[in-house]
C-alpha cells in the first residue's frame, strides 16, 4: 500500500486547531438546526437590487478596470472618498495618516500583526474576544495578554497591572463597539484611558470597529482613533457588516510609516483586494445615500436584537443573565458559575436542534474557564429567533430546575 506521508508543519501554525465555531457549524448544515450560532449580517440587510444595478453597469460601461490589476493600495477613487469620511469623523489626519484597502478587517488586523510584532511579543486584547483576530495573533506566536471586561469595556487596573508587567509590550487589541462576542461597548472615559495607558507604556492599539455603524440605540461614542495625536492608534472599518461581507472590503487608517509597511505585507500576500468589489463599494457611495441605508439596517437590528431580548425574558431560567448591546449582532449569555456550558451547548445542539456558540471558542488560552455562551440574533428570521429562544428557554429551566 502508500506509505503515510509525516507532515510537519511549520511551528507557526502547528497549534492552530480548527475554532470550536467551525465544530458547531457542522451542525448548522442540517436545515432543521436554528442557528443562533452564526455571526453574518441580517441577509434582509443587504442592498441586493442596487449591487445588481452598480455590477452591470460597470461590466457594461467600465470592464477592464474592473477585471485587471490594480494598485496595492486599493482603487484610487474609493481610498479619496474613504479619506474624507474618515476625515470628517476624526478617524484620518492627512498629515501623519495614510489609508489602504484591505480584504476585509480581517486582513487589516492580521496586517497590524505581521508588521509590528515579533515572536514573544506581548499584545493585550480584551479577554474574551473575537477569534478570528485571536487566531491570527497566534499565528504569529504572540505572547496573548487578556484583560477582564466589565460593563462599559476593559478592566482598567487589570490592564495597567498587565501593561507594567508584561515583558515586551507592543500593542492593544480592543474592539470598542458591540465587541464580538459580549454586544459590550466601551465607555468615553474608557477610551481616553486606555489611550493614556498606550501612551503611558508605550504601546500601539489596533482598534477594530466593523459594528460602529450598527448602533441602535443610545449615544454614539467617538472612536479612539479621533484622540490619536501621538501617531499610536491603527484603525480598522469594513463595508461586511454595512453592504456585504462577500464583497471583502475593509479599510484601514494608520501612521504613514505603518501603512508603508502594511503596503509591502499586503503585496505579497493577495497582490490587492478584489478590484471589481471594490468599485462596487464605491459606486455605491458615490450614488446611493449611505448614511439612509444604515438608517435601514439599524431599524432591522434594532428589531431582532429587541425580539431576542424579549423572548429571552420570557422563556429563560431567571439564573441565566444576558448583555443588553446597544448595537451589534451579539448577545453575550452567562450560566450560574460552575454550570456545565459546554453541555448546555452540545444538548441545545445534538437533542433540540438550536447552536449556540460555547464561549470558550473566545477565550485567550484553551485552559481558560467561562460558563457563557454568544446568541447571534442578525441572521436568524423573526421566527426562528422566537422558537430558539422558546426551546433553549426549555432547556436552561430543565437544568437549573426553575
Amino acid at each position: 500500500g502508500s506509505i503515510e506521508m509525516d507532515y510537519i508543519f511549520s511551528d507557526k501554525v502547528s497549534s492552530l486547531q480548527p475554532s470550536v465555531i467551525r465544530e458547531i457549524l457542522k451542525f448548522t448544515s442540517d436545515p432543521e438546526v436554528i442557528s443562533l450560532a452564526a455571526g453574518n449580517p441580517a441577509p434582509e440587510a443587504f442592498p441586493v437590487k442596487e449591487i445588481a444595478g452598480i455590477t452591470a453597469k460597470l461590466l457594461a460601461e467600465n470592464p477592464i478596470n474592473a477585471l485587471q490589476y490594480s494598485v496595492t493600495e486599493g482603487y484610487t477613487p474609493l481610498r479619496d472618498r474613504l479619506k474624507e469620511r474618515m476625515k470628517k469623523a476624526g478617524c484620518f489626519d492627512e498629515n501623519s495618516d495614510e489609508l489602504i484597502i484591505t480584504s476585509g478587517a480581517q486582513q487589516a488586523n492580521e496586517l497590524a500583526c505581521k508588521v509590528l510584532l515579533n515572536e514573544g511579543d506581548t499584545l493585550f486584547c480584551e479577554a474574551p474576544s473575537f477569534i478570528g483576530s485571536l487566531n491570527a495573533f497566534k499565528s504569529y506566536n504572540v505572547n496573548l495578554v487578556g484583560v477582564p471586561m466589565e460593563e462599559d469595556g476593559m478592566k482598567l487596573d487589570a490592564l495597567e497591572e498587565a501593561l507594567r508587567t508584561a515583558n515586551k509590550p507592543k500593542l492593544i487589541y480592543i474592539i470598542p463597539n458591540f465587541q464580538n462576542p459580549t454586544g459590550l461597548c466601551t465607555s468615553l472615559e474608557k477610551r481616553k484611558a486606555i489611550y493614556e495607558l498606550a501612551k503611558k507604556y508605550g504601546v500601539m492599539i489596533l482598534e477594530d470597529n466593523p459594528y460602529g455603524d450598527i448602533r441602535f440605540a443610545g449615544e454614539n461614542i467617538p472612536s479612539i482613533k479621533t484622540m490619536d495625536k501621538d501617531g499610536i492608534v491603527i484603525y480598522s472599518r469594513t463595508f461586511s457588516k454595512t453592504l456585504a461581507p462577500g464583497l471583502r472590503v475593509g479599510y484601514v487608517s494608520a501612521p504613514k510609516p505603518v501603512i508603508q509597511k502594511m503596503v509591502v505585507c499586503k503585496q505579497v500576500s493577495d497582490v490587492h483586494t478584489n478590484i471589481m468589489a471594490q468599485m462596487i463599494c464605491d459606486e455605491y457611495l458615490k450614488n446611493y445615500d449611505m448614511d439612509a441605508h444604515l438608517e435601514e439596517i439599524r431599524a432591522v437590528y434594532r428589531h431582532k436584537c429587541g425580539l431576542m431580548l424579549d423572548e429571552i425574558d420570557k422563556n429563560f431560567s431567571k439564573k441565566i443573565t444576558v448583555t443588553k448591546p446597544e448595537g451589534g449582532l451579539f448577545i453575550w449569555a452567562t450560566l450560574p458559575e460552575g454550570s456545565d456550558m459546554m453541555g448546555f451547548c452540545n444538548t441545545a445542539v445534538q437533542k433540540y436542534k438550536v447552536a449556540v456558540v460555547p464561549g470558550t471558542a473566545f477565550l485567550i488560552h484553551e485552559t481558560d474557564k467561562t460558563s457563557s455562551f454568544r446568541l447571534n440574533f442578525s441572521t436568524p428570521t423573526d421566527e426562528q429567533l422566537i422558537k430558539g429562544c422558546e426551546i433553549l428557554g426549555k432547556l436552561s429551566k430543565e437544568m437549573f430546575q426553575d
